[in-house]
């Protein structure tokens, strides 16, 4: 088992994935006033993990909230709608939980596609991005994130304590996650396993 202190380290074949789980990626979350702070630069690592995945064959999953009525993603409203469009045959799982397989066919569907690995990106970090991969995680997946894939809202202070930039709230969202959970800088890094 790796330490979390050796994330660097990490060999680049086990960079290796069966697919990729795309969490949240919604309008209100990546454009507009309400995006999180990061939202350029997680725009360009999803695109990029995308097109790799589409060029390998490997399934690519798209995991949409369902928010609560008056919330940025609220069903049918267009901050609800999913970024990224979706090619005919990528799945699309809604869910309005943060743990992607509470509630749908997610583990079904990896069952069925042979999947045992994959790398997850998204938003937010601490929430359902690091719900998803710990529940896959307790499942038995091999789950890869990159650094440079997911984001997170500043996380204003509380009592007796200070408020946490974004980028400081993803980390340790990563951090979370313990030594199972596989850790790379860059989305430059992940590779898909052709199909």
């Amino acid at each position: 088992m790796l330490s979390k202190h050796k994330e660097n380290a990490i060999p680049s074949e086990l960079n290796i994935v069966d697919a990729l789980i795309v969490v949240d990626v919604q309008n209100a979350f990546v454009s507009g006033t309400d995006a999180v702070p990061a939202s350029k630069q997680l725009i360009e690592s999803i695109s990029i993990l995308l097109a790799k995945a589409r060029l390998a064959h490997a399934p690519v999953i798209f995991l949409q909230n369902d928010g609560d009525i008056g919330a940025l993603d609220e069903p049918y409203k267009v901050g609800w709608e999913l970024f990224f469009p979706p090619q005919s045959h990528e799945c699309i799982m809604r869910k309005n939980q943060d743990n992607g397989f509470s509630g749908t066919p997610l583990q079904q569907i990896l069952h069925d596609h042979e999947i045992k690995s994959f790398a997850i990106c998204g938003v937010l970090s601490e929430m359902c991005v690091a719900a998803t991969a710990r529940s896959a995680l307790e499942l038995g997946y091999a789950v890869l994130l990159a650094h440079d894939a997911h984001a997170t809202y500043d996380i204003p202070a509380g009592p007796g304590s200070n408020g946490v930039p974004a980028a400081m709230a993803a980390r340790a969202a990563e951090w979370s996650l313990g030594d199972e959970i596989r850790i790379c800088a860059s989305v430059n890094e992940v590779v898909f396993k052709r199909v």
